[in-house]
């Protein structure tokens, strides 16, 4: 019983010494940028440092220091030199990580991103360490460096201007107790910038109409940046189209024809430096559905269609991408086309909040939401589903025909979803995480399982509500 005593007492601790960081004695009111570059393999990575820069005031929490949430596939953590005490740390996923489970990187080839974490600006001498999650999900170290914040030399002060125009779309109060997203655009011409406000506002207002962030919109802030592009529209490699853009956005990212990403990850923070923000979402000026999301990296969604009546795609895939870069949220379809050839490992339970290996209801990260009565793996029609995913997946996304073929295959499926058994009760339903078989989705339906503007389910929902109060507190 003493043993048992003691430990609690350290454990409590050890939390409380989290907990209760000052930052006004470890941190000044700015912000260190640190950009370094990511080098690797499919097996292998390292990582040197770019720059590192002085930032204007800290727009984070200034009580939540130390990341709670366990998610991402990296975690940086923050330690003070002289107590080797944490202040700071961070979870986040990377361009990196996903090209890892691409059929190029199983050729063999050396790749290279550009990448940026940021925190309070340190008042002594730091050590910053990155780490990554090994085989059983438990961070492992895999670079340390120290960083010394009077190094007047090899830290920056020299912000770049680039004089576009920054306005507050949706005020609530201080950064420092609000989630803030900053929205800018890709391929917008000078004469488009209204193009640019009215689309940014539209899915400003699309996001909160849509649950839990329509109860949660006093806690977010919201500001625009007005990028210029010389061009209209972004690359569209495999029509052999090309622009220039200021920040570099592409469709077919890792041969994928709708993902779009950019990789001058520097003019993407060079340009929103001034503005304080948590969160990133990229507009795209352009008309072929697409769009992307990375944990704590930033959105990209298309703006524009040319078949009439499909607009709500675009504010489907605002959203959806929003679930994975602001909640962690991994996907929850397995029949779509994608460039990733082994995305989870098999056994291994993914760190995703909604997306599970375990098919024991007391295993399951959400059985605190599981009636009883419902039988673990949720039974569903996963057959005649996965019949008419099938027949959709031959049509030719391209095709100008192709919304016209593939509308009574989604109205059958969407029938399905709506008909069944279980379809308003959380479970364990077999299909997740581009996977048919092995993983388990909580709903039969949800924002990040179907394209369609159904709700989040409540696991997903419970996870964004969960984040907003760690970054507004």
């Amino acid at each position: 019983m003493k043993h048992i005593l003691s430990l609690l007492i350290i454990f409590f601790i050890f939390c409380s010494s989290y907990s209760q960081i000052s930052y006004d004695k470890f941190f000044t009111n700015k912000t260190m940028r640190v950009d370094y570059y990511h080098h690797g393999t499919k097996s292998s990575e390292s990582f040197s440092i770019d720059k590192i820069y002085q930032e204007p005031e800290w727009p984070g929490s200034k009580i939540n220091l130390i990341d709670t949430l366990n998610l991402g596939e990296y975690l940086f953590k923050v330690f003070d030199l002289e107590t080797n005490q944490m202040i700071y740390s961070r979870g986040y996923s990377t361009i990196f990580n996903e090209w890892q489970t691409t059929d190029e990187a199983n050729t063999g080839i050396v790749k290279t991103y550009h990448e940026t974490i940021r925190f309070p600006f340190p008042k002594r001498k730091i050590q910053l360490t990155i780490n990554r999650r090994d085989k059983q999900m438990r961070f492992k170290e895999i670079y340390s460096t120290v960083i010394d914040p009077s190094d007047s030399v090899n830290i920056s002060k020299d912000i770049k201007n680039y004089n576009f125009k920054v306005t507050k779309l949706m005020y609530n109060g201080s950064p420092n107790s609000k989630v803030d997203i900053v929205i800018i655009g890709d391929g917008y011409r000078k004469e488009e910038m209204e193009k640019f406000r009215k689309d940014a506002e539209h899915l400003n207002n699309v996001m909160f109409n849509t649950s839990p962030f329509r109860e949660r919109k006093n806690d977010f802030n919201v500001w625009l940046v007005e990028v210029i592009s010389e061009d209209s529209g972004i690359d569209k490699p495999d029509m052999n189209i090309w622009k220039n853009t200021t920040l570099g956005t592409t469709y077919n990212f890792f041969g994928s024809a709708r993902y779009i990403l950019t990789e001058d990850n520097k003019s993407l923070r060079d340009v929103i430096s001034s503005v304080p923000y948590d969160f990133i979402n990229i507009l795209i000026n352009d008309n072929r559905y697409g769009g992307g999301g990375i944990y704590n990296l930033y959105t990209t969604t298309y703006t524009i269609t040319d078949s009439p009546g499909k607009e709500w795609q675009i504010e489907y895939v605002y959203v959806h991408e929003f679930g994975h870069s602001f909640g962690g949220l991994g996907d929850e379809y397995y029949s779509s086309q994608v460039s990733y050839t082994d995305f989870y490992t098999k056994g291994v339970e993914p760190w995703e909040p909604n997306i599970t290996a375990q098919t024991k209801k007391e295993n399951i990260k959400w059985k605190h939401l599981i009636d009883s009565d419902t039988p673990i793996p949720t039974p569903w029609e996963k057959t005649a589903y996965d019949s008419l995913e099938r027949e959709r997946a031959k049509l030719d996304r391209l095709a100008p025909d192709y919304y016209q073929k593939r509308e009574p295959l989604i109205t059958q499926a969407q029938n399905i979803l709506k008909n069944t058994k279980y379809a308003n009760k959380v479970g364990a339903f077999e299909g997740a995480g581009y996977i048919s078989e092995g993983l388990f989705r909580p709903a039969i339906d949800c924002r990040m399982f179907s394209l369609s503007l159904t709700n989040f389910d409540p696991v997903c929902s419970a996870s964004i509500s969960k984040i907003i109060d760690f970054y507004s507190r």
